[in-house]
């Protein structure tokens, strides 16, 4: 299948380097186990051409602003994080779109950013980190934000964080303990009834919602047991959310999300730069050998098309003006990535 040249990518991250000396001034050096990566708009641009991405809606990964304790510097400094995306999206308004940062778990403070982003900037959407200090999406006490987002029809994008729990010894936080972090924020919006509350909503969860698709049906019958409700109506509110496919397109995990998830809820997601530029063509390569040409178009822009129509309306990037050299060294790259796919792949005996 050929490769697709107009994604648009729902779950890249952007490092700029005021945010990274502020996290090196507090001692954090790492995000989920990996070292914070460099990151410019030059070679986010340099990565999106690589790999056919049209156009990326950037957010600011974990530990977001909840770094700072103090309330008021952490709402500062996020207003300063999104003023900052919000001129990188001016300065490339075909190639770039915004998740906004907010600083909870101050939810007073969290609730007037988010009014501010969508209402100011312009922002294409918020972030939330599922959890903020050991406090979880869908815990108590978080309405006034919930009806900010719900008033304003805007798309919220769930991402992971660390545990509020020690770390175990080989098993860096991004490989298994993010997929448990997002779980559990999309339980408890489904258990504590935000998802049907508040409807206007559209959460984005990353990673394919974690281990949502595949333990569904066990969290539903929990929740029916624990609250009363109908199973089908529980699983109803899981089936609501749309799901990335950052880091999610092997064989073994893309076809549960598609079984899982309603037609028109998958999303094209890389998770570059923290997710290197290997990984990404690894299971970019899943979804192009993966799936249907009808199936390929939706995931990769289609359905995040309707998300975002102002990205949808320059789906084809720019005809390149790389040098010879980087066009080859790009298609080299393509290359070896397509054929390390097919490597890697269980055999069938």
């Amino acid at each position: 299948m050929a490769r697709s040249t107009h994604r648009i990518d729902v779950h890249q991250h952007l490092v700029p380097a005021f945010y990274r000396d502020a996290l090196a001034a507090s001692g954090i050096d790492e995000a989920g186990g990996r070292a914070l990566p460099d990151w410019s708009a030059e070679s986010a641009l340099e990565f999106m051409d690589l790999m056919g991405i049209a156009a990326a809606v950037l957010s600011v990964s974990t530990p977001g602003v909840g770094f700072l304790t103090d309330p008021e510097e952490a709402a500062g400094f996020a207003r300063r994080l999104n003023d900052h995306t919000a001129s990188l999206v001016a300065e490339h308004p075909a190639r770039f779109g915004q998740f906004a940062t907010l600083p909870l778990p101050d939810v007073k403070n969290a609730a007037a950013e988010a009014a501010r982003v969508l209402d100011e900037l312009g922002a294409d959407g918020v972030t939330l980190l599922a959890n903020n200090r050991g406090t979880y999406l869908g815990a108590e006490g978080q309405e006034p934000l919930w009806q900010v987002l719900n008033d304003r029809r805007a798309v919220a994008f769930v991402h992971p964080a660390e545990l509020p729990a020690p770390p175990v010894d080989d098993i860096p936080p991004f490989a298994a303990d993010f997929l448990l972090d997002t779980t559990r924020a999309a339980y408890l919006l489904v258990r504590n009834g935000v998802v049907r509350r508040y409807p206007d909503i559209r959460f984005i969860l990353g990673h394919a919602g974690g281990f949502v698709p595949y333990s569904s049906h066990r969290m539903a019958l929990t929740i029916a047991n624990d609250t009363g409700r109908s199973p089908l109506d529980v699983l109803d509110d899981f089936r609501s959310f749309y799901f990335d496919t950052a880091l999610s397109s092997s064989p073994a995990a893309l076809p549960t999300l598609l079984a899982f998830a309603r037609e028109g809820h998958v999303l094209f997601g890389s998770d570059w730069p923290f997710a290197p530029a290997p990984a990404g063509q690894y299971f970019a390569n899943g979804l192009d050998t993966g799936v249907d040409a009808t199936t390929l178009a939706a995931v990769d822009h289609l359905n995040a098309g309707l998300l975002f129509p102002r990205l949808a309306s320059g789906t084809r990037p720019p005809v390149s003006a790389a040098p010879v050299s980087t066009r080859l060294r790009q298609s080299a790259q393509r290359a070896a990535a397509r054929l390390a796919f097919k490597l890697v792949q269980p055999g069938t005996d």
